[in-house]
């Protein structure tokens, strides 16, 4: 039986042997590196006017254009900060809120609305936690953001509620 699976290979070593060969391999040049990304100042994050907003439910669409204020619990729900959201010409969604506590604790939501659906929308940009609920603390950062209704209310509540020193924040946008 061994005679005859080294009688079956022979022909395929054979065709092996016939395969030609370079004997100088061709060397590519190394792909270019990326362009390095442009420094900005996390105080005023670069807000992309990319490709426009998705919008997939023209219900949340209307109540993100009818908000009303913004909170923080840290600093209250009584009184709320202001919230703009505007919309360019090219169909793009911009969101732009703050809360300002007595005790100097603040709130700063800012970016562009990716996109709107049934009961949520995903926001890119910065979420800026200062002196709240202690004085001292600091937590700002620049990404994606997912912003939900849940159990009938009547806001949209940020979905990472323990983004940045493990203290669950809830940032509530009214409408």
């Amino acid at each position: 039986m061994r005679q005859f699976v080294l009688a079956g290979c022979m022909p395929l070593l054979a065709l092996a042997g016939c395969v030609p060969r370079d004997p100088t391999p061709e060397i590519l040049p190394p792909a270019p590196l990326p362009p390095a990304p442009a420094a900005t100042n996390p105080a005023t994050p670069a807000i992309s006017h990319g490709a426009p907003t998705r919008v997939l439910s023209e219900t949340d669409a209307e109540r993100l254009r009818h908000t009303s204020g913004i909170t923080l619990q840290w600093i209250g729900w009584d009184e709320r900060g202001p919230l703009e959201v505007t919309v360019d010409d090219d169909g793009v969604w911009q969101l732009s809120g703050s809360q300002t506590g007595e005790d100097g604790g603040e709130l700063l939501v800012r970016g562009r609305i990716v996109e709107i659906g049934e009961g949520y929308f995903t926001l890119r940009g910065l979420v800026s936690i200062e002196d709240a609920p202690d004085a001292g603390r600091s937590c700002r950062q620049d990404k994606m953001w997912h912003f939900a209704i849940t159990q009938n209310r009547r806001y949209y509540r940020l979905r990472e509620f323990e983004w940045c020193d493990y203290l669950t924040d809830y940032v509530d946008i009214y409408y």
